[in-house]
């Protein structure tokens, strides 16, 4: 098998005709979801779940096996080791990287320097750790089974002698005006992963560049669109598309199949924001009822940024960014736990805290009831 030789991008011979309808729908599907976005207050409080939720799902794809709740769980101080501690440390760092994206994105662009940081962040203190995080590759890898030499690798990717070209023609195209930024979204993911500058973290960090670039091309308001779900679903086609890019350049096939991921997962994302934003107005009544107090919008938007938490934590935060005395906040978690609207996972013993948990916003992150 050859090494794989990137093609020049802008690409030429795609198939306008074919695209362009199922741009159309996907163009639409987007902007309904953007248009939700932009009637969120605090998306980062209120869509909090849903990141976490992309993070779980991205990092599945590449093997990991834990769920929001475990995250949630984990952040609470209930898992604290084995192979599952493990695999919720790598979708934090997932978590964490997306939001320091976000951050960087409102002042600067996708710029390789960035996109190392990102890869530094994302393999922190986890396997992979080994791997020289926020370095590119400067040896030779390859893709297939467990313990295969080169010769019976599935994918090889570029000499990493070239890398540096590549990766600056790649840059470059983020840049440049396409005919249409869906279509380039797609183009920039598939590059980045046939390249594989890195040697761990490749999908990963490909994931989280979708939502960056559509941030940074100003088609979503804010960098909070998460495709994980259908390529998790999807996982056979989606790495058989790539493949088809390399062996036979395919680019029209794997397009098609990335605006198809688009229109459907904007709906289902859109779905899920319009369920979230109607628990949030139904608490937000709710806890005001329960707890009469002037801080109910501060504990609604605690437990909706941290739905799973350590009741003393809260009690902590409360204090130290409101103000509010150390014995006004436990009454209003009792009172709320007496309503039904946070349940006990874990009971307080001794000078151990409960941890307390909002399952109706769980069990909407995860689609399912887990609590």
């Amino acid at each position: 098998m050859k090494l794989y030789l990137p093609d020049a991008l802008p690409l030429d011979g795609l198939d306008y005709q074919l695209l362009f309808a199922l741009v159309g729908d996907a163009n639409a599907e987007l902007a309904r979801y953007d248009g939700l976005l932009q009637g969120i207050p605090n998306p980062a409080v209120m869509l909090s779940p849903l990141t976490t939720r992309e993070a779980v799902l991205s990092s599945k794809i590449e093997g990991t096996q834990a769920t929001v709740d475990e995250v949630l769980q984990q952040e609470a101080g209930l898992i604290k080791e084995g192979e599952k501690y493990k695999d919720i440390q790598e979708i934090s760092n997932y978590r964490s990287a997306l939001y320091q994206a976000s951050e960087h994105l409102k002042a600067y662009p996708i710029r390789l320097g960035f996109i190392r940081e990102l890869h530094k962040i994302l393999l922190s203190s986890v396997r992979g750790q080994d791997k020289t995080p926020g370095e590119f590759r400067v040896d030779q890898n390859w893709i297939g089974r467990v313990g295969c030499t080169i010769e019976e690798a599935s994918f090889i990717p570029p000499d990493p002698l070239r890398l540096p070209e590549f990766l600056q023609a790649w840059e470059e195209y983020l840049d440049y005006d396409e005919s249409n930024f869906l279509l380039q979204t797609a183009v920039m993911h598939a590059q980045f992963e046939l390249i594989h500058p890195f040697k761990d973290g490749n999908g990963r960090i490909g994931r989280i560049l979708i939502p960056l670039f559509l941030y940074q091309k100003k088609q979503l308001s804010q960098p909070m669109f998460y495709l994980s779900e259908y390529l998790e679903s999807n996982r056979d086609e989606y790495y058989q598309r790539l493949r088809s890019i390399s062996e036979e350049q395919d680019w029209n096939g794997w397009i098609a199949f990335f605006l198809r991921a688009i229109t459907h997962q904007a709906r289902e994302n859109s779905q899920r924001v319009k369920e979230i934003m109607a628990l949030y107005e139904e608490m937000k009544i709710k806890v005001h009822e329960v707890t009469h107090s002037q801080y109910s919008v501060y504990l609604l938007d605690a437990i909706f940024s941290r739905p799973i938490f350590k009741s003393a934590d809260l009690v902590s935060q409360f204090n130290r960014e409101f103000g509010i005395h150390e014995k006004t906040t436990p009454g209003l978690l009792r009172q709320l736990r007496e309503a039904n609207i946070l349940k006990v996972l874990q009971p307080s013993s001794g000078r151990r805290s409960s941890v307390l948990c909002f399952p109706r916003l769980i069990n909407l992150a995860e689609g399912e009831d887990v609590l």
